[in-house]
């Protein structure tokens, strides 16, 4: 039985009020709105939570409980809400070059999630889900044509069959990820994300990994590192120090509604002790904390 795709509430969590007319006008408004209001994080495999990828545990989790999540969790809510406005589209994967450029050349596993979206016979790729780096515009399928978005320039170089999807930071230009347009199946996204969302090797089980897009910057939290790049200006990182200052940037900064503290108080302090930052003992004075 088909899914219930609940729009209303996908609109409400992302603020849209607009043509839902399936145009690439209303794909570039979507595009924009999600990464700035629903936040990349992976705190489910952090604390040993499952990710479920279902609809309906999508939008429960994404825009009931206000929480966001990695890249299939962002890009199958998107996909369903495409659907929903009649648009034409599709899954695809993509493997993962950032910080790691050399494995252009090798054969890996393609462990994470875009979308194809076909619009006036024109294909344009989407993507709300790669974290610091995530797309705020749709990008035309088309080789070597700097692109722009409300944030970075882009290009999509190759296309025989695979496409590279580049970001120029300063003057250079940097891999995102390699992918080709072959469409995916539920069942291979379920295959890479229970190795993403529970295998110790797993870098989502082993940090803290948060990003979040709004118009002019980008905020991103790496364990207890928080930088903000601002449009213009150099990149401000601020070391967060205590369990509740932690809390406080994931919920305001980021605007999630935090699992309960029982389950994330403590993995935020193990984060803070291997920063080598150790919590005052509970009946220390300010002045001790101080020393």
């Amino acid at each position: 039985m088909r899914q219930k795709v609940n729009l209303n509430a996908y609109f409400e969590r992302i603020g849209f009020a607009g043509s839902i007319a399936p145009t690439l006008a209303t794909l570039e408004a979507l595009h924009a709105l999600h990464p700035a209001a629903i936040a990349f994080e992976n705190l489910n495999p952090l604390l040993g939570l499952p990710v479920k990828l279902d609809l309906a545990s999508l939008q429960n989790k994404l825009l009931t409980e206000r929480r966001g999540g990695y890249c299939y969790e962002h890009n199958l809510l998107l996909m369903a809400m495409l659907g929903e406005l009649d648009f034409t589209v599709r899954g695809l994967a993509a493997r993962v070059l950032w910080n790691n450029p050399e494995a252009i050349d090798t054969p890996g596993p393609a462990h994470h999630m875009l979308l194809a979206v076909d619009i006036n016979k024109s294909t344009y790729i989407a993507d709300v889900g790669f974290g610091g780096l995530t797309l705020t515009a749709p990008l035309k399928l088309k080789p070597d044509v700097e692109q722009n978005t409300p944030h970075e320039t882009f290009r999509l170089t190759g296309g025989e069959p695979v496409w590279l999807l580049e970001a120029r930071t300063g003057e250079t230009w940097r891999p995102l990820y390699a992918f080709e347009t072959t469409e995916q199946s539920l069942d291979a996204y379920e295959a890479a994300n229970t190795y993403l969302s529970s295998d110790p090797a797993s870098p989502f089980c082993r940090q803290l990994r948060v990003a979040l897009s709004p118009p002019g910057k980008r905020l991103a939290l790496r364990d207890n590192q928080l930088t903000s790049y601002v449009e213009g200006s150099e990149p401000v990182t601020r070391e967060l120090t205590s369990v509740a200052e932690m809390r406080e940037v994931l919920s305001t900064s980021f605007g999630l509604q935090l699992p309960p503290a029982d389950l994330l108080d403590p993995r935020l302090a193990a984060i803070l002790a291997a920063a080598g930052i150790v919590p005052p003992a509970p009946d220390a004075t300010p002045e001790d904390a101080e020393v």
